[in-house]
């Protein structure tokens, strides 16, 4: 996992054709928290989805274009648009199986 901001995430040169993952949250969301280690521990298992982390505080654009609820918010994307979003994060499992 790798922690960028919202510029860097809309000045790549080139979208991805995979899959990717961004994690939504705020610095003191303690819900936020505990997903974020639930996202570690799924990637010490071995996902193969790329996962980036945002501080939603300072992501106005990819908020209202992406029309982010609240956090934490998991937003699956293919070649860099959203297909899935995620706000429950419900297990370990469950994260590892979206991940994979």
């Amino acid at each position: 996992m790798k922690e960028i901001t919202e510029q860097q995430w809309l000045q790549r040169d080139i979208a991805p054709k995979g899959k990717e993952a961004v994690f939504f949250f705020t610095p003191l969301c303690g819900t936020c928290k505990v997903g974020l280690r639930m996202l570690e521990v799924a990637e010490a298992a071995g996902i193969s989805t790329s996962v980036f982390l945002i501080n939603i505080n300072f992501a106005p654009v990819l908020r209202e274009k992406w029309k982010v609820a609240s956090v934490p918010c998991l937003v699956l994307t293919q070649a860099g648009e959203p297909v899935q979003m995620e706000y429950a994060m419900q297990s370990v499992d469950t994260l590892y199986r979206l991940l994979k």
